[in-house]
């Protein structure tokens, strides 16, 4: 059966500093979300973000069907080892010709690869939910977006967006916050889907984003004040064990689009089955 490669966005240091907080890895979220509806698939994972870290003993690149690339807490332009090692790793991988993957992180560092640009955004952070993004004409047609709703909601966290595009690719959503929330980027030999979006996230991981970074979000005005926030994240817990709690649904805006896995996830899943599976 078909084996892919997750490529880890964060140091192993931050990794190890969030799972002292009960917060799971980019790498691990993503594995998760790909077995949850392939379980016949094998992951493995290389942490390019840290010096001495390779492919498991013996691998390569060609033994992989496809390369995933999910969140991070880097910024793209950065010019430091833990960043220009991942896009080294995603050109190399490109050369492949194989599928490429990615969410957030994965988008950003693709359109650097390509001769694109990534900025801090000017609308701040988007955290959460990302709202009402807009498929485009050409991604209402793309296979990445098959069985998704014109426009939809979907979790999210970034300071940062793809500002320009590399040459030849094609944007395939957007919203009022970011104008590329989903594109196609051709890169080497390969072509990378992303999405800015993390469409690999469940309830529970946006209830441990609202608890570690609620005194900012309280400071950037998301919330009145941290008993605001702790009743939004109260709410948000009791939804992701009851999806069907119609008065959490309707006080936090979060409808079928997020809380049924085969919506949620299906650019994961159109990914592996027009790319991987075939």
């Amino acid at each position: 059966m078909a084996r892919l490669l997750v490529m880890e966005g964060n140091t192993l240091a931050r990794q190890a500093e969030a799972a002292r907080l009960g917060v799971r890895s980019s790498s691990g979220i993503y594995t998760e979300a790909v077995k949850a509806h392939f379980p016949e698939i094998t992951c493995d994972i290389v942490h390019a973000a840290d010096r001495g870290q390779a492919l498991q003993p013996g691998a390569a690149f060609t033994d992989y069907a496809g390369l995933i690339i999910g969140g991070s807490g880097l910024h793209a332009y950065a010019k430091q080892f833990e960043v220009t090692n991942q896009i080294d790793l995603l050109k190399s991988f490109s050369e492949t010709g194989k599928p490429i993957l990615g969410s957030c992180w994965g988008l950003q560092i693709a359109a650097i690869a390509g001769g694109g640009t990534v900025d801090r955004s000017p609308n701040g952070r988007e955290v959460g939910v990302a709202r009402k993004i807009a498929l485009s004409a050409r991604g209402q047609q793309h296979a990445l977006y098959r069985n998704k709703p014109t426009v939809f909601d979907a979790p999210c966290i970034h300071y940062d967006e793809v500002t320009a595009l590399p040459s030849g690719s094609e944007v395939l959503s957007g919203n009022r916050h970011s104008a590329i929330q989903g594109a196609v980027v051709p890169l080497g030999h390969s072509e990378v889907w992303a999405v800015q979006y993390h469409p690999e996230f469940d309830l529970q991981h946006l209830s441990k984003i609202f608890d570690l970074y609620s005194k900012d979000m309280v400071e950037q005005g998301f919330f009145m004040n941290q008993s605001d926030a702790g009743a939004y994240k109260a709410d948000l817990d009791v939804l992701a064990e009851q999806p069907s709690d119609t008065t959490r649904r309707w006080r936090l805006g979060i409808d079928d689009d997020i809380l049924v896995p085969e919506i949620r996830r299906a650019e994961i899943i159109n990914w592996i089955d027009s790319c991987i599976l075939i």
